[in-house]
Parts: C-alpha cells; structure tokens; sequence
C-alpha cells in the first residue's frame, strides 16, 4: 500500500501523524510511504529523517493525495483539501464530524473511506487513538487556565497555588475521564482546591481512592454546578460523548454568577464546545470574553506541544495503521472491531450513528458496508 503522510496546515498545528521510526516500520511491513516536505518539521523531524528510515519526500500535498492509498493526518481536512480526497481513498486521521457538516458532506461526496482516531474503540470502551491526546490536553488545560488567570492576561489576578497565608484558586472540573483526571492532577499538583464533577458513581468512588487529597471528586448536578461555577477561579470543560457532539452544560445564564476574570477552558471545543457560549479559537487568538469571563477554546491544544504530542501520538496510531495497510480497510474491520468502530463514512454512506444524527443524515451499520 502506498501511505501518504500529509503536512499540518491548520493554524499553529505543529504536529505530524507519522514519526521516521514509524515510517520505518511501515517500509518494514512493504508498504511505500510518501511524506509532504516539511511535514515533521515543526514536531523535530527533518526531511533527511524520513528519507534514512525509507520514505520519499514529496513536494505537495496533492501529489500525496493523487498516489496514495491512504493519506494520515492528525487534524481532520481543512477546506482545501475537500476537492483532493479521492474515491476509495483511506483518510485516516481525527475527523470529530459531528461538529463539521461542510466536512462530513464532503467526505460523503467523495466516496472515500474515512476512519476516526477518535472513534477507534476497546471493548472496556476506552479510546487508545483518544488518550494521548487528552491526557496532552488535559494537562494543558490547567497549564494554560492558570496562565489566563493573570491580569496581565485578562485574568482575575490568581495564583492558582496560593502562598502561605492567601488560599489558592478554585478549580472546577467537568468529567472525570482521561482529560479531567490529567487536568485535575495538574491543578492539584499547582496548589489549587479541585472539584472534579462526573456523574458515575462508580467513577467517583475509584476517583476519591486514587486523586490527591486537595481533589474533591462531585456528582454533577445542575444545581451543584451552578453552586460550584459561582466559586471557581478556573473551569474546564472536560466532556465527552465519544464521535457525538459535545452537550452544552454550562449555559450563558451561568455565567452571570461566575466571577469577573475566571477563566473556562473548553477542551470539548473539537466536538463542539460544552459551554454554550464557546467558539473555536486558535493558538495565535487564543482567548475572548463573555460576560467578563475569560474563555479559551483552542481548538487543537497539543500542538502546541508538538514534539511530545507526536511521539505519544504515533505510538497509539502506528499499530493500527500497519493493520490497515497490511490488510486493506475491509478486512482489517473484518479482523479488529476496534478498527471498525473507526469507520464514520464509508462510499458515501455514514456509518457512525452519532455523526447521522447530529445532522439529520441517513445512518447504515458498519455491517453492512463490510459485506
């Protein structure tokens, strides 16, 4: 199979999909990988790199999509790109196409078959093409909420940690999944009073036996989200429905009781933001505010991060896409259900129910595109 490793061209997006090490693996394993000059340049990773583990550097995005079989990004296709993607091509990459109609009508009208990193599922439910990067950007998330909670930046004026004698910021964390617990470890690590909102019990339970003593792990509530944004120096929004769009659990109207200059990260702002008022932003405008509340949805925050986002990414991704490669789309689905769950659209059909019914669209089971 010929894989095409495409370069990044969203704004401030530093990472690329495929490390030489794992170029190496694919030229291993007979395939013939193309890399768009310059793609690793930004996570460290010169053309020289690539061409010693065996790839062949090309100069053009559309050269890559003309001959490969299947083009990997890390970001989902930006609009220039739509026009590119061919019929039977494998795109595979983060899609997150219950946030982007334009993309998901494009994708149907190019007949290609596209799997989501982010959709690719274990049967304990975890999401291993997820992880990496929530724990990235959950990490982030209290890094840079702290950052934003400075006057200077717009901010309240809060040490998150405190000093002897002031007490430290507050911190509300919704979900307690891989991006709220990472999120939740940072800000208790910085000093801050974390309250770390979930409404599995169970989840709460393992949470309380497991988070440092200044976690308070919550059932969330309305109510009690209320009461807790009212409190909060920081909140992060840490939620998610995988392959479906985000919930909008912190209204417009909240924020009138929420303190001048707090600070809400969005790190749900890919499928869609869960706090009403979000819109996706980019690392070179980063931040807006409503209501005097400060809020920054960055849209791909681990590229900021680039060197550590792509080794933690290629090591999730890789072994799935030498599957893939190895044996063709189909029957890689037909042997991984992991790898099926990955499929969104496939021949113009959507395969995801999430993504169908975020638009209204037709749904067709993963089956029945595999027979």
């Amino acid at each position: 199979m010929i894989v095409g490793i495409l370069k990044e061209i969203k704004i401030a997006e530093n990472r690329v999909s495929m490390t030489p090490a794992g170029v190496e693996v694919m030229v291993h394993n007979k395939h013939q990988v193309l890399v768009e000059k310059n793609a690793g340049k930004g996570s460290g990773f010169p053309n020289a790199e690539y061409q010693k583990a065996g790839a062949t550097i090309v100069d053009t995005a559309a050269e890559i999509y003309k001959k490969a079989d299947m083009v990997m990004h890390v970001k989902e296709p930006q609009l220039q790109e739509y026009d590119l993607i061919r019929k039977d091509q494998i795109v595979f990459t983060y899609l997150h196409l219950a946030a982007e109609k334009k993309l998901t009508k494009a994708l149907i009208k190019a007949g290609s078959i596209n799997i989501a990193y982010e959709t690719i599922q274990k049967k304990d439910r975890s999401l291993p093409l997820l992880t990496p990067m929530s724990e990235v950007a959950g990490r982030m998330a209290a890094q840079e909420g702290a950052n934003y909670l400075q006057m200077t930046k717009g901010g309240r004026g809060i040490l998150l940690g405190g000093v002897p004698g002031v007490e430290p910021g507050t911190v509300v964390i919704i979900g307690g999944g891989v991006v709220g617990v990472n999120a939740a470890l940072m800000a208790c690590g910085l000093g801050g009073k974390v309250y770390l909102l979930d409404t599995n019990l169970d989840r709460l339970r393992y949470l309380r036996e497991v988070m440092p003593s200044n976690c308070y792990p919550i059932m969330s509530s309305v109510p009690k989200l209320r009461e807790l944004l009212a409190k909060a120096d920081l909140v992060i929004g840490a939620v998610l429905i995988p392959g479906a769009k985000a919930p909008k659990l912190v209204t417009k109207d909240m924020l009138k009781g929420m303190k001048k200059g707090a600070v809400m990260v969005d790190v749900a702002i890919d499928q869609g933001g869960c706090f009403e008022t979000s819109k996706a932003t980019s690392h070179d405008d980063p931040v807006f505010t409503v209501d005097g509340v400060v809020h920054y949805c960055v849209a791909n925050m681990p590229g900021a991060v680039a060197i550590t986002s792509t080794l933690a990414l290629t090591n999730a991704t890789l072994p799935y896409a030498v599957q893939i490669a190895n044996k063709g789309w189909k029957q890689s689905c037909l042997d991984n259900e992991e790898i099926a769950l990955g499929l969104n659209i496939v021949h113009g059909k959507v395969t995801y129910k999430a993504v169908a019914e975020a638009f209204g669209m037709d749904f067709t089971p993963v089956a029945d595109v595999l027979k």
